[in-house]
């Protein structure tokens, strides 16, 4: 039995993230409800303004390299992309 994909946000908790952190996951894990194995949250101490997504080790967003936050929809393609290449994301996708 294959292993399905696990996502992970590393957020910076002293810039309290966490809210945006669950949102975030709570939206991918409905999106993803079948193709995704966990969604985890993971705290940043070392500050910095650290906000990054991954999917298995890929990172897919890091908030330095790109300037800010990912539009939902667009964080939506790039886990698209890695788990489920094939899934249309309907009004996403546009």
């Amino acid at each position: 039995m294959a292993s399905t994909p696990r996502l992970e946000i590393e957020y910076c908790t002293q810039c309290r993230w966490l809210l945006r952190a669950a949102w975030f996951g709570q939206e991918l894990l409905t999106t993803f409800q079948r193709e995704l194995g966990e969604v985890a949250l993971r705290p940043s101490t070392g500050g910095g303004g650290v906000f990054r997504v991954e999917v298995d080790g890929v990172l897919l967003w890091d908030r330095k390299e790109q300037g800010g936050f990912p539009e939902i929809t667009a964080l939506k393609r790039l886990v698209r992309d890695v788990v489920a290449p094939d899934k249309p994301l309907g009004h996403s996708d546009v």
